[in-house]
Parts: C-alpha cells; structure tokens; sequence
C-alpha cells in the first residue's frame, strides 16, 4: 500500500511541478539557512577560541592596580623582578614559563618624521608567553641578557617602516635613549591583539638587564606566567596572588587574572548565539511547513473530483491519506535535499577561494535539517491529508 502510495503521490507532483517547485522552495531556503547558520557559528566560535588560545589558555597575568606617579609607599608596592623569581620559584615545574614585562618609550625618525616607538624590555621566556612568531632572526638568548647585550627585536611593522623588509632589518642598528643597539630579529604577534597588550604595532624588544640603563626602577607591569596543565590555572593564580601579597604591604592592589574565564565565557556566548540563530532558521522552516499545508489544502479542493474517483475505486481513506501525506513528505524531503546542497555550497565556495579560511561544516546540523525539514513536512501535511480522507465519495464525485 505504501509503495502504491507513493506512486500515486510522486505522479501527482509530477503533473504539477511548478506548484510542488513552488512549494518546496520554502524548505529549500529554510534548510539552506541551517546549514550556512551553523558553519557561520561554527567558525565564527572557532575564530574566537582561536585568538583566545592563541594569547594562552593557560596564561595568567598580574599587575599593580594604581598606576601613575604615586608616594614611595605605592611605589614599593610595585611588581619587581624579586617578584617574578619568587613566583617562578614558587611554582617550579608547574610554569612552562615566567615573564615581568618593563615599559619605556622613545622617539625614532620614521619616514622622515619623528615617532614615538614602545620599548620593552624582558627575559627569553617573554617569547613563550607571549606566543610570538619570528618572521625574521631570532631571539635574543640567555646568554645576551646575562651579559646585558644592547641586542633588540622589532615588529613586523616597525620594521618595514625602518628597513624596507624584515629580512634587511637584521643586523640594522637602532638608537635607543642615546644607546645602539643591533637588530637580531623581527616579529609579530601569534595573535593580534591591535594595541590592546602592551605590544603596538611600533614596538622594540631589549634584554630586560639593559633596560636597567634607562629605568632605575623596574616596574614590572604585566607580569606574566603560562602553567603546564590547563587544570592547574585556577589554582595557580591563586597562588601568584598570595605570592604578591606575601611581599608587599598589607591591602596593596593587585589584579592577578587569566584566560580560562573568558574562554569559557567565549564558549557560553558561542553556544547562545548558536542557539538563537537555529531557532531563527527553524522559524524559517515552520513557516515554509505552513506555506506548505496552505497550498495542499487548496490542491485538496482543487482535486476533490480525483478523490472521489479514487474512493469510487476503491481506495480507502487510509489509502488516500497517506497519499497525501507522502505528497507533502517528498515535497518537504526534495526541498532539504536541495537546501542542504545549496547551504554546503557556501562554505565549499568560501574554501575553494578564501585562501587561509578554514569553514568548518556540521554533519549534525546537515542531518538535523533533513530530518526537521521531512517532520514539518508530513506535520503541517497531516491537516490536508485528514481533509482529503473525510471526503463523501459521492458530494466528490459531484463536485464541480
């Protein structure tokens, strides 16, 4: 009976094709929409964990809260490089890495013009947690921070504008607060933090025991510390705190924070925005299933004759509601077939010609829209069905 059914209902769309194309265009745009939505949130959350574990996941960052020039009693509550040791002893193999970070500023003459440029100066570790890429040399080791050599790195910016190309920059010199110093490397950030960190896009990199020239208080803002084991962050940071507080005087401000927090808050949004943008396509697609019994209920008046042929017959009601509810399945089924291949191929054509862009496609969600698209189909088709299957076979017959 089901095989008779489908039959009949396959004939039927195929006497009207432009009605069932028609019909079944809802459903096209609404499946399609699922399947770009979801690739949309998928690689929008990718892109954000992506910077964010970028920077480090497992990073924590302290600082002194008030800033600015302040009294000798503020000022001894400053992070100093006492501190950084102390908090890398503290935490032993549990720290991939720690790395006190002091700032200064100089004026350089870019493109025939004077420009302010950061200088910052660190230890070798402040490459690890940091997450930075060398595009050009290297960076300056451990043996050139003991001995105080005047060796720096540049940004990838700073040193297109100051020597053409990375690759000519190396071995350049730079004058720095009166000093000379030798260009061992250029880079750029792991992931652009667009001057929100202290990295700007002019910026030069020294051995923090030759900062010591130009600062003769290193205050150490931010201090950073990347942990082995992404469960240990929490715990970690606690104990950096405790290690700061333990060395200045009571009620002294500092800000000891990490990653893991606003990766997990990136995670929460990724998911609601995820969540309120499917329920956006299934809108879409309860509307096309409402388009869709609409026009089977005019095809039911439109037909009335041809059912009561069929009741005459012989056909059940049974028979001839499943017809029709096979007629609004195959209608629904085609028009997510078709919509999914028009949602894939959006973010196929975006690999093909986005060079770099990686689009990720959800085999749930290609799933989840057929099986959606052929439920609304026989659910907003079961009301025209149950109309065609009360017909009076006789008034049927009759009907004009």
């Amino acid at each position: 009976m089901l095989l008779d059914s489908l039959r009949f209902a396959l004939a039927a769309l195929g006497a009207h094709r432009m009605r069932a194309l028609l019909t079944g265009l809802g459903m096209v745009i609404g499946n399609a929409s699922v399947i770009i939505v979801a690739s949309v949130s998928l690689t929008g959350r990718g892109f954000v964990l992506r910077l964010i574990e970028g920077v480090g996941s497992n990073l924590i960052y302290a600082y002194y809260e008030l800033g600015g020039s302040a009294g000798a009693e503020q000022q001894g509550d400053y992070i100093t490089l006492e501190d950084e040791e102390a908090v890398r002893q503290r935490l032993g193999d549990r720290a991939i890495a720690v790395a006190g970070v002091v700032k200064n500023h100089d004026r350089v003459v870019l493109e025939g013009r004077e420009h302010e440029i950061a200088v910052i100066g660190s230890s070798v570790e402040y490459r690890i947690v940091r997450n930075f890429t060398l595009v050009a040399g290297r960076f300056f080791d451990q043996q050139e921070l003991l001995s105080r050599q005047k060796v720096c790195l540049l940004t990838h910016d700073l040193a297109l504008r100051l020597f053409g190309s990375t690759s000519n920059s190396l071995g350049g010199l730079i004058n720095l607060h009166g000093l000379r110093f030798t260009v061992i490397g250029a880079f750029r950030e792991g992931v652009p933090t667009f001057g929100q960190s202290e990295i700007s896009g002019e910026t030069v990199v020294i051995p923090i025991s030759v900062m010591k020239y130009f600062n003769p208080v290193l205050r150490v803002d931010p201090l950073y510390v990347t942990i082995r084991a992404a469960g240990d962050v929490e715990p970690a940071t606690r104990m950096v705190r405790q290690i700061l507080e333990s060395r200045h005087r009571p009620g002294a401000p500092y800000s000891v924070n990490n990653l893991a927090s606003l990766l997990g808050a990136a995670r929460q949004i990724s998911v609601a925005l995820t969540i309120v943008l499917l329920l956006v396509s299934a809108i879409a697609l309860t509307i096309s299933g409402i388009f869709i019994m609409n026009i089977m209920l005019v095809t039911v008046t439109e037909r009335t004759r041809e059912i009561g042929i069929r009741m005459a017959l012989g056909a059940t009601r049974r028979q001839v509601l499943v017809q029709f509810l096979m007629e609004a399945a195959a209608i629904s089924f085609l028009g997510g077939v078709v919509g999914i291949a028009a949602g894939l191929a959006a973010p196929l054509a975006a690999r093909r010609f986005l060079a770099g862009v990686e689009i990720p496609i959800s085999g749930l969600s290609i799933v989840a829209a057929l099986f959606v698209s052929c439920s609304v189909g026989v659910i907003f088709g079961l009301l025209p069905a149950s109309r065609a299957a009360r017909l009076n076979p006789t008034e049927a017959l009759r009907y004009e």
